[in-house]
């Protein structure tokens, strides 16, 4: 995570970076929708090969995206593990005593991977491609009606967009301290799963409490520069819906009901 991760915004000039923030993110809603609504593994992999184009679109380099998968290779391969030793469909490929691998589970467990790797996905380019101001503006417009019954939309939106930010800043900073507790003798990789999370203690502590010393030194900032809420503020840039935003959410719909069709 010290490099890239979820939640850090990937500044280059792209059709993908230049649609209105809650074109995308109404895109994301759908897509992740429209994921859970695909049973085939077919659809799956049309609707992959749509994300991969629109990755290559937004100038993001391949190898800086897939950083983006790398928090979550561990639930995918515990996911597909499940499935390959405990799935009892389909035919018998390989046995282990009381363990069989069948073809039912493996396939299955290629299918949920999937899935995963394209919810993630899609998240992430989401935020490599929108400012965290952009989103928050966004998030703020979209959750506008709900002001009627006096659901702070811009304190969410903003809680949110902090939260997304500061997912690599604690990355990184998780990565220094468990770099000074390796120094000091800490282990981290030797022993059962027990002795390895009680290993853990001495990363989340100081993590914890770093965690709660930027949020206070944040607070300050953001008091001492007059931030009072979303009432009366006003934007820079003002947030325009176009003709290419409506298609790139048409775009979307288009992709995912396709791919429910297959």
């Amino acid at each position: 995570m010290t490099s890239r991760s979820l939640g850090q915004f990937y500044p280059v000039a792209s059709p993908v970076h230049d649609l209105d923030p809650r074109a995308k993110i109404l895109a994301t809603a759908v897509f992740v929708v429209g994921l859970f609504l695909i049973d085939s593994t077919v659809g799956l992999l049309f609707v992959a090969a749509a994300l991969v184009a629109l990755v290559t679109m937004s100038r993001i380099p391949a190898g800086t995206f897939l950083l983006l998968l790398r928090p979550v290779l561990f639930i995918v391969a515990l996911t597909v593990l499940f499935q390959v030793l405990f799935s009892r469909e389909g035919v018998t490929l390989a046995e282990w005593g009381f363990f069989e691998i069948r073809s039912g589970g493996l396939s299955l467990g290629f299918f949920l991977a999937l899935r995963i790797l394209l919810l993630v996905s899609s998240a992430g380019l989401l935020t490599a491609t929108t400012a965290p101001v952009a989103l928050a503006d966004g998030i703020e417009d979209l959750l506008s009606p709900l002001k009627r019954v006096r659901f702070p939309a811009h304190e969410v939106a903003m809680m949110m967009t902090i939260a997304l930010r500061f997912i690599p800043t604690l990355g990184k900073e998780a990565e220094k301290i468990k770099g000074a507790q390796a120094a000091r003798g800490a282990d981290f990789s030797e022993g059962g799963p027990l002795r390895r999370a009680r290993s853990l203690v001495p990363l989340l502590v100081p993590l914890t409490v770093g965690a709660f010393r930027r949020a206070d030194e944040l607070a300050e900032a953001m008091e001492s520069r007059g931030y009072r809420g979303g009432e009366g503020r006003t934007r820079y840039r003002e947030l325009r819906f176009r003709k290419r935003d409506a298609l790139a959410l048409a775009v979307t719909a288009l992709v995912l009901l396709i791919g429910v069709l297959l």
